[in-house]
């Protein structure tokens, strides 16, 4: 069974960085999609970042120009470089991967942005 396991998040203060890494017990190619989502307390599931097999990548429009999602395949590894993070941001961060039909998700790790 596929394992995926989140980690980077951190308390951060407003304007700070962080990246986060996505590690696939799998190996990853460019014909998985990798997604990046995030929850905050009482508020729905929010997809934030995705990149697919053919590359292109595609940001919710909160995060544009702030926050980039690449992948290395060397690795087995997705990531999202989060800059200029605003307290908005804080959320539970989820990494998605598909293989073929089926989805598989971390368990999240907690970005908190203080201000």
């Amino acid at each position: 069974q596929v394992q995926l396991l989140e980690s980077g998040g951190d308390l951060v203060q407003a304007g700070g960085s962080l990246r986060l890494s996505c590690a696939a017990s799998r190996r990853i190619s460019v014909a998985n999609t990798m997604a990046w989502y995030r929850q905050a307390p009482g508020q729905e599931r929010e997809l934030v970042a995705s990149i697919t097999p053919g590359g292109t990548s595609n940001y919710v429009d909160s995060v544009k120009g702030r926050f980039t999602i690449s992948r290395d395949v060397r690795k087995n590894t997705g990531y999202l470089q989060m800059n200029d993070l605003k307290p908005e941001d804080t959320a539970v961060y989820y990494c998605k991967v598909a293989w073929g039909q089926v989805n598989y998700w971390g368990n999240g790790t907690l970005v908190t942005v203080s201000s």
